[in-house]
């Protein structure tokens, strides 16, 4: 339901930047990438000669949609590491994300059109904003920023392209996500809806009560494993070896000097220095008008909270608390963050505008903080550099290695030259676990290589290099060799076998004596009477007395059964699978009685803020999906389903 969307947002900015970060996940990937979500899906360029799609003269190539494939396959096969690309594609994954490119590409082109510029400063702010290129004062550090483009393999151009490609589009939907409000009366029916109270019961018919009953011959056992070898078949498992780089295997830095402190102090005033944070109340408004009423009103003694609730927002959502001027800068602008930190506590500052709207600022609270000495940070600095020493050593030594890898040498020469203990796994699936009985326990360093391990062509083993813990730990990962899949002898699985036709025959009578059970029930017999007559009978049922907004309430996971008993017409009843195939729910609705949020005012409110935030996410896909089509699109389908079948095959796709 909207309730557990919305659970995640804490303020408006949140709001916005959420609702644009999957408007952009649905149109083109950017939010999912590995520099804070930068562009993972918008084009990587590269004069791609396999052409599948043309957007107003702009090229979609074969290369952009693989390599958009490939990092999205990386990511779901952290989350599931036994899942291969064909299983992957074959939600039509790649037509999707083919259209995702297409629709990125018609953004840019509209936007083009339209006259909007991307300047280097708002890039270069991006850019700065990101915590993967900032040091340990909290500001920019141009040589990490170096760092982390080389070691994600990306050049600076590149990245900046991508988040031009992410502004753009923030300009474009941003006014959307903004400007859309719903009805109190459409708010209205959704809060008596959430407040709808259903009664029912549920029972369980578990396999268990007929499974003693079921007795198969040997025979039958057979010809159940024949029929199903593949449900028996233990996947393709690999022997690995490895080996641990870490700080272990480098010497001991030198300890920091007196110069080196005083150095990092001097160049670490957000840290050290004396600091200013602020609690600030801040709203955007879609136009000029709207910002001048809404301070009008704030500087006319209404406050700012009651403003924005009569706006449609939150207090939660307008709220900022304990802001830096760099933090409040991240979530508006230069602008709006100076006019914000120049005024005084208590001050109103703005409309004053920004590529997001028009800003209204309230300066709530100042908290001042001391300068803290450098003899009482002394300590702290010197280990901050004794552990940036070691790292530059660390990461010296992996390029080292990765260079030594890549120049042919096995993981036993290069484990031989650095002193590097090599681990062989026993044979092992694609989650690390071994099969049979012979005892074993996966070293907890093992479940981050398992992805570069099983991502080895067996036909061509090259070791790869993979991460344990950022800047901290390693491993060179190669392959010993792989078993391939296949089911066991059956001698060796009967008692298994003959346990899954059992449970199979104990599921099929059980469905069939819910089904009979839940006829009667929608005939007009009472639930406990179906119960109590049937053959066996049922005696494990509970009431349920539930609200629809109670499910919310239950996080994302609610029992199937729940939700079944909210699409289920009064008086009839509903067969249902159990969890794991252990047997089957009966849900039966008894009595339905219909919310009514007129003396609830919170409820629409809350329903309000809900639907607005849905609403704005629609009509900015919707207002991608109309630029698109309104773009001179052309798609060069054999291409594309040549490059399909060439990313599902493993295949290079021949020249066109």
């Amino acid at each position: 339901m909207i309730a557990n969307f919305r659970k995640s947002l804490r303020s408006w900015a949140t709001v916005l930047l959420l609702l644009l970060a999957l408007i952009a996940i649905v149109v083109t990937g950017f939010g999912t990438g590995g520099f804070g979500g930068l562009g993972s899906l918008t084009r990587t360029g590269g004069g791609d000669s396999d052409t599948l799609a043309t957007v107003e003269g702009r090229t979609v190539g074969a290369n952009d949609v693989r390599e958009a494939v490939n990092r999205a396959f990386a990511r779901a096969r952290q989350q599931q590491p036994t899942l291969d690309m064909a299983t992957f594609l074959g939600q039509d994954t790649y037509n999707q994300v083919l259209e995702q490119l297409i629709v990125a590409e018609a953004l840019q082109g509209f936007a083009g059109h339209q006259g909007l510029v991307i300047s280097d400063t708002m890039i270069d702010r991006e850019i700065a904003n990101l915590p993967q290129f900032r040091n340990l004062a909290g500001q920019f550090d141009q040589s990490l920023y170096r760092q982390q483009l080389q070691a994600m393999g990306m050049s600076e151009a590149k990245l900046r392209d991508e988040i031009m490609q992410s502004l753009i589009q923030r300009q474009l939907l941003g006014p959307v996500v903004l400007g859309a409000k719903v009805p109190e009366g459409v708010a209205r029916e959704y809060a008596n809806l959430l407040l709808e109270r259903r009664q029912g019961v549920i029972a369980v018919v578990p396999n268990e009560l007929v499974a003693a009953g079921i007795s198969p011959s040997d025979a039958e056992v057979a010809a159940f494993y024949q029929s199903h070898r593949a449900a028996f078949t233990i996947p393709e498992r690999r022997v690995i070896k490895y080996a641990v780089i870490g700080s272990e295997q480098v010497a001991a830095p030198a300890a920091p000097t007196d110069a080196e402190i005083q150095t990092v102090y001097r160049n670490s005033p957000l840290r050290f220095g004396g600091r200013e944070t602020r609690t600030l109340q801040s709203i955007v408004l879609p136009s000029q008008q709207a910002a001048d009423a809404f301070a009008a009103r704030v500087r006319g003694g209404t406050s700012f909270v009651a403003a924005a609730q009569q706006a449609g927002f939150a207090a939660a959502d307008v709220t900022f608390a304990d802001q830096t001027r760099a933090q409040f800068t991240g979530v508006t602008n230069p602008e709006v963050a100076n006019a914000a930190f120049a005024a005084a506590e208590g001050a109103v500052v703005g409309p004053t505008r920004s590529e997001l709207g028009y800003h209204v600022v309230r300066v709530d609270h100042v908290t001042r903080t001391a300068a803290r000495p450098l003899e009482s940070v002394r300590g702290e600095i010197a280990a901050w550099l004794e552990q940036r020493k070691r790292a530059t050593a660390l990461a010296a030594l992996v390029a080292q290695v990765e260079d030594q890898l890549s120049s042919g040498a096995s993981v036993e020469e290069v484990a031989r030259a650095h002193n590097l203990a090599i681990v062989t796994t026993p044979p092992i699936t694609a989650a690390g676990q071994p099969v049979g009985s012979a005892p074993w326990t996966a070293p907890p360093e093992l479940a981050p290589l398992l992805r570069e391990a099983f991502d080895i062509d067996p036909d061509s083993p090259e070791p790869a290099l993979a991460t344990i813990a950022a800047n901290q730990r390693y491993a060179m990962v190669g392959l010993d060799h792989v078993v391939p899949a296949a089911p066991p002898p059956l001698a060796e699985i009967a008692p298994q076998v003959r346990a899954a036709l059992i449970q199979q025959r104990a599921s099929q009578q059980t469905r069939a004596l819910a089904d009979r059970v839940a006829r009667r029930i929608n005939s007009g017999t009472p639930a406990a009477q179906a119960f109590a007559e049937a053959q066996p009978r049922i005696s494990n049922s509970r009431p349920v007395d539930l609200r629809r907004v109670d499910l919310n309430r239950a996080g994302q996971q609610v029992p199937p059964p729940l939700v079944a008993l909210f699409n289920l017409p009064q008086g009839h009843a509903r067969v249902m699978p159990a969890e794991n195939g252990a047997g089957w729910f009966i849900v039966v609705h008894q009595q339905r009685t219909p919310g009514d949020a007129s003396g609830t005012p919170e409820a629409i409110s809350s329903a309000r803020n809900q639907f607005n935030s849905t609403v704005s996410e629609e009509l900015a896909q919707q207002l991608a999906r109309a630029i698109e089509l309104r773009s001179d699109v052309n798609r060069n389908e054999d291409a594309i389903r040549t490059a399909r079948q060439a990313l599902t095959t493993g295949a290079t796709p021949p020249p066109s």
